[in-house]
């Protein structure tokens, strides 16, 4: 009769990583990244300078004159204090909608590959690049809010507010930054995510409520904005920052649920990219 097996040693218990140390690898890693995105715009202040220029133009040109014009109707708010959030929610879009290019540029390095093989589960790795995205854009937002109060716009100076303020544009930076790379795990180009990048950027910015009254909107257009998650983020940025009515609970739960829908489906084709 054969002697039965040896227990296998204690230290080949720990090779496969408990749920516990998967959640508190990818918060780890997730802190990183967003560290490291701080480190890049540490090293280059120019950076929030040049992206600072197209949303200074909006309010100082669009803003400015439609305001004399009083051509949109906007009830007791002015047409500056109303299009101010919507040009914060605009340059967190061009931030994070151009994130798959970066995630390309990174396979062609060879750096994707690397990461791939780690034992950071591959939705950690998407969700760091997600929130590091939302780090770039709370710090593009402080110069355009600065900008808006020199041009008198009145906003909120609750320190609650203002880090709803913050979680709902690193929501909204999330849920670009992955829709940008499940693109670019769909074109697998550097050129082609470019292209795609700069085709849908205008037309959702254009079918949110950024610029308008949901009102005005063609009855076709309101339904496209209504599936439009920048219309939630703009909505809940304009009730936290200038208190005009704003469904918030409504636009969170819009916001988180389709942040981590992206989230998944980007970690889905995230190995694509490394075929």
């Amino acid at each position: 009769m054969s002697a039965p097996l040896a227990a296998p040693p204690a230290a080949w218990a720990d090779t496969e990583p408990g749920p516990v140390a998967l959640v508190r690898t990818g918060l780890s890693r997730i802190a990183t990244m967003c560290l490291v995105e701080l480190q890049k715009l540490r090293h280059d202040r120019t950076e929030l300078a040049t992206r600072a220029v197209q949303p200074a133009l909006w309010l100082l040109v669009f803003g400015q004159v439609f305001t004399n014009l009083h051509a949109i109707p906007t009830g007791n708010t002015p047409y500056l204090d109303f299009l101010a959030p919507g040009i914060l929610a605009q340059s967190a879009l061009f931030i994070a909608i151009f994130y798959g290019i970066q995630i390309i540029w990174e396979r062609d390095a060879g750096v994707l590959a690397k990461l791939l093989v780690t034992p950071t589960p591959r939705v950690a790795l998407v969700a760091a690049k997600a929130f590091a995205a939302g780090v770039r854009a709370v710090a593009q937002a402080v110069v355009v809010l600065l900008l808006a109060l020199v041009l008198g716009v009145s906003l909120t100076t609750n320190p609650l507010e203002l880090l709803g303020v913050v979680v709902a544009l690193m929501l909204g930076s999330a849920f670009f930054c992955c829709l940008s790379i499940t693109i670019a795990g769909l074109v697998l180009s550097r050129d082609r995510m470019m292209g795609i990048g700069q085709a849908i950027t205008m037309p959702l910015f254009f079918a949110s409520n950024a610029l308008y009254p949901v009102a005005l909107m063609p009855t076709w257009l309101q339904w496209v904005n209504h599936v439009n998650p920048l219309s939630y983020e703009v909505e809940a940025l304009r009730g936290l920052l200038v208190g005009v009515p704003a469904r918030l609970g409504l636009c969170f739960g819009v916001l988180l649920l389709a942040a981590a829908v992206m989230i998944t489906v980007a970690s889905a084709l995230l190995p694509r990219l490394t075929r």
